[in-house]
């Protein structure tokens, strides 16, 4: 029986993809491919391709890959093209023969525009572009929509500190990152939690830190922080009549001059913890502690809850008013609602607690799911599609136009993007680029070699950080 080796590039596609070699026509040299998210609520915010090429494309396959894969193969039933995989270890060393061309990582753009481009670079490999569609699709399509997703959050977060803030300086730790656990796997973790700190520099996924010092230069700088917090099993632990004792000793270890922590509130009753206990028994220890208490809720609707919770807080502990004309409470307590925010709750949650007269800047999200998991390739219609072939020397265009849904009609030619005189991006045709117009598709991948290598600081500024 065989043994199978993930890191196997051949064996990282679709079964399909083995029997497409003789698929296309007779004198095929070069293949064309694109990337594009095709539709969607948010715009592109794209993340990801450096630390694929970086994990995937930097190993050469091996015979050992070759022999592995041909076995798994035709086991499963299908065609291999062991001569065509051997000539790319004996002429390339192993490296696949490809330009991978894309916008650079961090850049926002509309939906519908090409963000990446592919295309073989040796005519006998013409097959080549299509095979890693599955391992570079993926690669792209999740990462840089968990990206948009949260800038997306980050555009709502900023609006209503404009709004209802004195200032917005906090915004990069207003959306905290709470979703490792409900990821499906350690490296969606990475990806998913690293395209989040795009934007934001909160998070409880400490996998991300470790992928951004693997693939994205930050192994000296920290890119993103947490704070001490309690979670139900450090309050219940106590018991219900010793839920004061844990809020008391959370105060003991975690309290002090410039220092802030986050305690769980709704073990058993949310409202009785503010009125009779951080605001009655233990409210005189809040205020004198010298840092900041962050209640946390973390049951019941989300834009009813913090609401009450704010009010309640402003009875026990007052507010001013700020320059804006809304409501603060001291500095000394704070809100965090982690539990079942999605940017469309995060929305609602910030206009109930503006319209009750609060600042946004009383209230910090958690996003867990909602972040890094609850999102899909349909979410923004990604897909990865061929343009244009070369045939016997002869270029032509190729697309999918379907009668059933123009919604998946597919771009015609080898393409380019460039700012239009209006200052849009648009996706035009590479043989209609203007002598003097900049394509945005750059060069990140030639035969084995990485040409961008973009620090984490780097991608951050052009997401507009």
């Amino acid at each position: 029986m065989y043994t199978s080796n993930l890191n196997n590039l051949i064996l990282n596609s679709d079964s399909y993809k083995t029997s497409h070699w003789v698929q296309y026509p007779s004198g095929s040299e070069y293949l064309s491919s694109y990337i594009e998210a095709r539709k969607g609520d948010y715009d592109v915010v794209f993340f990801g391709l450096q630390a694929f090429i970086k994990e995937y494309l930097s190993t050469p396959i091996t015979h050992q890959d070759i022999d592995e894969a041909e076995m798994v193969i035709q086991a499963h039933g299908l065609t291999f093209n062991r001569a065509g995989w051997e000539r790319l270890v004996d002429k390339h060393g192993g490296y696949l023969p490809l330009r991978i061309e894309a916008i650079p990582e961090g850049s926002i753009v509309p939906v519908s525009n090409v963000v990446c481009q592919v295309i073989n670079t040796d005519p006998e490999f013409y097959w080549l572009p299509s095979y890693i569609e599955t391992a570079l699709l993926r690669a792209i399509w999740y990462p840089s929509t968990v990206a948009s997703v949260s800038h997306y959050c980050k555009s709502i977060i900023r609006q209503a500190l404009e709004k209802s803030a004195d200032n917005t300086e906090s915004l990069i730790f207003r959306l905290h990152d709470f979703g490792s656990r409900g990821a499906s796997s350690q490296e969606s973790v990475a990806l998913g939690s690293l395209a989040h700190l795009v934007n934001f520099a909160g998070t409880d996924s400490m996998t991300a830190l470790v992928a951004a010092s693997r693939w994205y230069q930050m192994d000296k700088d920290m890119p993103a922080f947490s704070i001490p917090a309690a979670e139900h099993s450090t309050m219940t632990a106590w018991g219900r009549d010793g839920e004061t004792a844990a809020f008391a000793n959370m105060i003991e270890q975690f309290g002090g001059e410039g220092k802030s922590f986050s305690v769980v509130s709704d073990s058993y009753d949310l409202w009785n913890a503010i009125d009779n206990i951080w605001g009655g028994s233990l409210k005189d220890d809040v205020k004198n502690m010298g840092g900041t208490l962050v209640i946390r809720p973390d049951s019941g609707d989300p834009a009813k809850v913090v609401r009450e919770a704010l009010e309640r807080l402003a009875v026990k502990f007052g507010t001013t008013v700020n320059r804006k004309g809304y409501k603060v409470l001291p500095d000394y307590v704070r809100i965090i609602q982690g539990d079942g925010i999605s940017p469309q709750s995060l929305s609602k949650t910030i206009d109930v607690v503006m319209k009750a007269g609060f600042s946004a800047e009383n209230v910090t999200f958690g996003m867990g799911g909602g972040l890094l998991q609850q999102v899909n390739r349909d979410t923004m219609s990604w897909a990865m599609k061929a343009s244009a072939i070369s045939i016997n020397g002869i270029w032509k265009d190729i697309y999918k136009d379907p009668i059933t849904s123009r919604s998946k009609r597919s771009k015609k030619g080898r393409l380019a993007l460039v700012k239009n005189k209006s200052k849009q991006l648009k996706t035009i045709k590479f043989d209609d680029l203007p002598a003097d117009a900049n394509n945005l598709l750059r060069e990140v991948y030639v035969d084995g070699k990485l040409f961008i290598d973009d620090s984490l600081t780097i991608i951050r500024e052009r997401a507009g950080w």
